[in-house]
């Protein structure tokens, strides 16, 4: 007896037969592969690379002339702190300036602050990524399929099968379709490491971009300061033109009427054209330093500034040094930032060492298939796999021999940057202390060098003296005056750079020089 099938039939069974095909192409989780999670190394420094710093630093002067400032103050400013992104300006004309304005504009378009602020959104993204390894993938698929199939090349012959039946040697075309709702999980130590490391890299990332700030406020606030210290030289070098010409024109009238020697006259203008060369000097300094300030605040550069305000001369209370450094130790977020730093680097050594461990992953998926949508049956899978590694050829050994030298190093410049701290928090309370001695003492020998010109100037109208006293007078005086500001920048400077090693300098800058 013969057994004949219709072709509605003969498709059926090729779907039933082609079954297992159906199988492998459902998109399946990745808990089913030996693969396992692996640790997210990272990098043997925790400190910001590239260069990027601001240092105001107070040195000895070498030099064994009358001037009692024995301090040189500087503001050095380098890599992207030097920089900024252009900001809005109204109008075109001259633009008034003051220090408040001047941190407002450091701290929204210097370009310190805007790489800081990125890094620590990319960190952000990088503890999001980290976070997604352990949270389940759950996504859904649609398919129809059509097909022909050749039984021969799937093992049938053709002809008489066993029980008479009759096989073609082609099946199809037919199809089938397949709608379902898909889960995969992965649970492993090592993932929940890398997340709490991704996480104290993001708290660092975040805590570097409060120190930037801090910086920012000690580039643009001693860079201010140092244009305000120009200005003072540049009218203090003004009234020493106006006193230079006043000797030149006593002497040259002298030599006119008789009184005195020529060389009296020619001494005298050599000291004009000498303090006339000075004020030209000092009035490009002042441009060049208002164009680095404008760098630093996003301003356009060339457009003239109008700075009123002039060089505070209150001293401050020194505060204890015990005191200070305590608090410095504790609000300075460079500090916290190596501690994060130091923390993220522990997660990925125990992320590495995870790796010797077993993980377990979940995957499964439930929904119809069927040859049309009306005549589809409910179909599931799931699956439950513990993974054990045994043997990976030395890749975790590896992995926790790079990790621990992370931690090794970020545990040592977690310490050095205490001595940082230290050391910066001693370093201003000695650069204030010294400066508010000098400042009394630049002041009196101000007032004592334009005493002694002026006698000088009434000496040699009277016949008493030669232009070499008057000579030496009014140099006396430029190199007092000159030492009367630079101490008023130093103690100014050397506020905003306690303000700085205690973690204040944003907080504090505007009750600093009130």
């Amino acid at each position: 007896m013969k057994i004949k099938f219709s072709p509605q039939q003969i498709g059926m069974g090729a779907v039933a037969l082609m079954l297992g095909s159906v199988t492998v192409a459902r998109p399946q989780a990745s808990g089913g592969s030996a693969q396992t999670p692996q640790a997210q190394q990272v990098q043997l420094s925790g400190r910001a690379q590239g260069g990027a710093s601001v240092v105001a630093q107070q040195s000895a002067s070498g030099s064994t002339s009358s001037s009692v400032n024995t301090v040189n103050p500087t503001i050095t400013v380098q890599g992207a702190y030097q920089g900024s992104v252009l900001g809005p300006v109204l109008g075109d004309g001259p633009i008034s300036l003051t220090l408040a304005d001047a941190i407002k504009r450091g701290l929204q378009y210097n370009l310190g602050g805007l790489d800081s602020a990125a890094t620590a959104r990319q960190q952000r993204g990088l503890r999001l990524s980290a976070l997604s390894q352990m949270l389940p993938y759950i996504y859904a698929t649609i398919s129809e399929s059509g097909a022909k199939s050749d039984l021969q090349a799937q093992g049938l012959s053709s002809g008489v099968f066993g029980g008479g039946i009759a096989l073609p040697t082609t099946v199809g075309p037919y199809h089938y379709y397949s709608a379902q709702a898909n889960l995969s999980e992965q649970l492993s130590l090592t993932s929940l490491h890398n997340l709490r490391s991704a996480t104290a890299a993001r708290d660092a990332a975040q805590l570097s971009a409060k120190d930037a700030r801090e910086l920012i406020v000690l580039a643009v606030g001693g860079s201010y300061l140092r244009v305000l210290a120009t200005q003072a030289l540049v009218a203090s070098q003004v009234k020493q033109v106006q006193y230079s010409e006043a000797s030149y024109k006593q002497a040259n009238d002298q030599f006119i009427a008789g009184t005195k020697a020529q060389i009296d006259a020619t001494r005298s203008l050599v000291e004009l054209q000498s303090q006339q060369q000075r004020l030209r000097s000092q009035r490009t300094q002042l441009e060049k330093e208002q164009m680095a300030l404008e760098r630093l605040i996003g301003l356009p550069m060339g457009l003239p500034l109008v700075i009123n305000q002039t060089l505070p001369t209150t001293v401050p209370d020194i505060p204890d040094p015990d005191t200070a450094i305590t608090d410095g130790l504790t609000h300075r977020a460079d500090l916290d930032a190596a501690g994060r730093q130091l923390k993220a680097a522990q997660e990925s050594l125990r992320a590495s060492r995870s790796e010797y461990l077993p993980s377990l992953s979940v995957s499964g998926d439930y929904g119809v298939q069927g040859i049309n949508p009306n005549k589809g049956v409910g179909v599931f899978q799931a699956t439950g796999t513990v993974t054990i590694p045994i043997w990976q050829g030395g890749r975790t050994k590896a992995a926790v021999q790079q990790a621990g030298a992370a931690v090794d190093q970020r545990k040592a410049e977690l310490a050095d940057q205490q001595g940082v701290v230290e050391n910066d928090v001693r370093t201003a309370l000695l650069d204030i202390r010294v400066a508010a001695e000098q400042v009394k003492v630049a002041e009196d020998n101000r007032q004592l060098a334009l005493n002694t010109l002026k006698q000088s100037q009434d000496r040699f109208a009277a016949g008493v003296t030669t232009s070499v006293e008057v000579v030496q007078s009014q140099e006396t005086l430029a190199a007092a005056e000159l030492d009367y500001i630079n101490t008023l920048f130093s103690l100014n400077l050397g506020k905003i750079s306690l303000a700085r090693a205690m973690g204040h300098a944003e907080t504090s800058i505007s009750t600093l020089f009130n």
